[in-house]
């Protein structure tokens, strides 16, 4: 082989081994869930209302077996399996979960007070309450909190023993009827009046399989960890 070929030949590889760096690095390591916006033609200082739910399950990635949160599109109405939404600066933000998954106490009974929502209190299918006790009955299933605007909110599970061992929804999108036993929490709160990111997540340790539940689909970006991001 002459050296003109062999050196074509070297470069022809090195651009293929580049490309597919390139391509992992574009398609693995950058990639990440979609942001839902809710502040796309929102006036300022105008309340938005979100809507997310969690499963025991999900239907749409490759870890079939980790419990999720979703986010309701505000345009098309579609379940999106993200954890990542824009809200718009010094709105009130009217929030519905509804909780899918079955209980698990807290590690803290500290995460099981409601803190940071107006009033502190959280409705629970339709009940206000300001604290749920996990080690007092099968209630808990999830947490929705912000640390950084002091935002604390214990998500209800189905409160029965026997809902949450045999007749949690199987697949998702877990839709919120009679047929599929859930809980539907709702509250609001006041985003902050400057942009800036908030990071979320569940403080259930909800990652089984992981040393101390603190793994897996607790400390991923689309599953039980996101963030809110504040525009103006």
């Amino acid at each position: 082989m002459s050296l003109p070929v062999r050196v074509g030949t070297l470069v022809v590889a090195f651009l293929a081994v580049v490309g597919g760096v390139f391509f992992v690095v574009i398609h693995f390591l950058l990639a990440g869930p979609p942001t839902v916006d809710f502040a796309a033609g929102v006036t300022p200082g105008q309340p938005v209302s979100i809507t997310l739910r969690e499963d025991p399950q999900n239907d749409v990635t490759n870890h079939p077996d980790w419990v999720s949160y979703f986010i309701q599109d505000p345009k098309t109405h579609a379940w999106v399996h993200t954890t990542l939404f824009q809200v718009p600066a010094g709105s009130r933000i009217n929030v519905t979960i509804y909780g899918f998954d079955g209980c698990t106490p807290l590690r803290n009974p500290f995460w099981g007070k409601v803190t940071g929502t107006i009033g502190d209190v959280e409705d629970v299918n339709g009940k206000p309450v300001s604290v749920l006790n996990s080690w007092s009955g099968c209630n808990v299933g999830h947490t929705f909190s912000i640390p950084g605007i002091g935002l604390n909110v214990a998500v209800a599970s189905p409160t029965s023993y026997k809902v949450n061992a045999n007749l949690l929804c199987g697949s998702s999108p877990c839709a919120p009827t009679a047929a599929n036993p859930h809980t539907t929490v709702t509250f609001s709160f006041n985003a902050p009046k400057t942009q800036g990111d908030y990071f979320w997540q569940c403080r259930i340790p909800c990652g089984g399989g992981y040393l101390d539940g603190f793994g897996g689909p607790m400390q991923t970006i689309g599953f039980m960890t996101g963030q809110m991001e504040v525009v103006s």
